[in-house]
């Protein structure tokens, strides 16, 4: 067995995400998933890759009082960061359009939050980033991507793992599931450091 320690225990994955769950399920763990709405709201002090760390235990705090004695619950939490400005998920056609016209040509980084919680050993967290370089994007085929793919539950308005990631990524500078919305190689370590 790969996670003897996860014996008798249950993975809770909070998450919508089927990409999330996909990537759970990569690491030859089998998760249940819990559904909550969260307020993803953080203090305008917090900046940068630490934004995806604080809402991704936000996330955490929030299903602490259902958690079991035996859960193993796993949250995360995605942002796009363009030099000092966040991009969130865009709440509509327009939003997305603008976003992409402004990640079009440059580099920005990809900050995906992942935390492992357990009643023993309480919220452990990490946050992975990874800089991604568009090529040049015209207006007409960032309106056909966002017609066809509707990114409207994805931060900074795209998925990596789909026809813009195939297209308009010239260069990737760290982990490509960072940049799909979990970083799998620090869940593992995660979920590996609860044997201690």
């Amino acid at each position: 067995m790969l996670y003897p320690h996860l014996n008798g225990k249950r993975v809770i994955l909070a998450s919508q995400s089927p990409r999330r769950l996909e990537l759970v399920k990569g690491l030859e763990l089998a998760p249940v998933t819990w559904l909550k709405d969260v307020d993803e709201s953080f203090p305008d002090e917090i900046t940068g890759p630490a934004i995806a760390e604080y809402v991704t235990r936000l996330k955490a705090e929030a299903y602490w009082e259902e958690l079991e004695p035996d859960d193993v619950l796993i949250t995360g939490d995605t942002v796009v960061l363009l030099g000092d400005e966040v991009l969130q998920k865009p709440r509509d056609r327009d939003e997305a359009i603008g976003m992409l016209e402004r990640l079009s040509g440059r580099t920005h980084t990809v900050a995906s939050g992942i935390a492992v919680t357990t009643k023993q050993s309480g919220i452990r967290s990490v946050v992975d980033t990874c800089d991604v370089t568009f090529r040049t994007l015209d207006r007409t085929w960032i309106e056909h991507y966002i017609d066809r793919y509707h990114p409207y539950d994805k931060a900074g308005g795209y998925g990596v793992q789909d026809m813009i990631g195939f297209a308009g990524v010239t260069g990737m500078q760290g982990s490509y599931f960072t940049v799909m919305g979990l970083p799998t190689h620090k869940l593992f370590e995660l979920i590996n450091s609860l044997k201690s």
